[in-house]
């Protein structure tokens, strides 16, 4: 991991928040599993820090069964006991329901669109939104486009889905590029 390159300003010295802005942040996602896991885990830190997030990724990744959108959805409450009890994730009961309604809408948008990218990548017209910002004050916690998706999101039973949320979503999986003009991967992303 090179230390030396410019990055977002909001990527720390910790090595877990430079992995994750290197490999993954504002990268391009279409694989339906990913997608979800980052629609669970940011739904997750609302009211919390990122990097709280991924500290616990993992452990989500265990006691979510790695993310299984159908084991999920079939979740009944002797699991949500088990999670609510789980020290390795946030065991906020709003949060973890949240979850399982979430699968369960989630697959009812894979039924009707095919897949969850499908219908995702619809707010963006199918491509990532390239911007150009000098610093992170530019950058909104929302836009129209992440009003829209919270909207709809909302209309089909998903929780913890607000525009704010939304957004970090969109910058998460590349919907929308928000790495700052200095940063090295604003330019390696914009010809994605």
């Amino acid at each position: 991991m090179n230390n030396n390159k410019t990055r977002c300003g909001w990527s720390t010295s910790d090595s877990l928040y430079i992995a994750y802005h290197d490999n993954e942040w504002g990268t391009p996602v279409h694989d339906d599993k990913i997608l979800f896991e980052f629609l669970i885990l940011e739904g997750a830190q609302a009211g919390l820090s990122w990097i709280t997030i991924l500290k616990k990724r993992e452990n989500y990744r265990k006691a979510f069964n790695n993310f299984n959108v159908k084991k999920i959805a079939a979740y009944k409450e002797e699991k949500i006991k088990e999670l609510l009890s789980d020290s390795g994730i946030v065991r906020n009961e709003l949060k973890i329901r949240s979850a399982v309604k979430n699968a369960v809408a989630f697959l009812e948008i894979q039924k009707e669109f095919g897949s969850f990218n499908n219908y995702i990548w619809r707010f963006t017209n199918g491509k990532t939104i390239n911007n150009s910002w000098e610093n992170l004050k530019q950058v909104p916690a929302k836009t129209t486009e992440s009003d829209l998706m919270s909207k709809d999101l909302k209309k089909r039973g998903f929780k913890f889905v607000g525009s704010t949320i939304c957004y970090a979503f969109m910058q998460a999986v590349g919907m929308v590029n928000d790495h700052t003009v200095d940063c090295f991967k604003h330019k390696k992303l914009s010809r994605v």
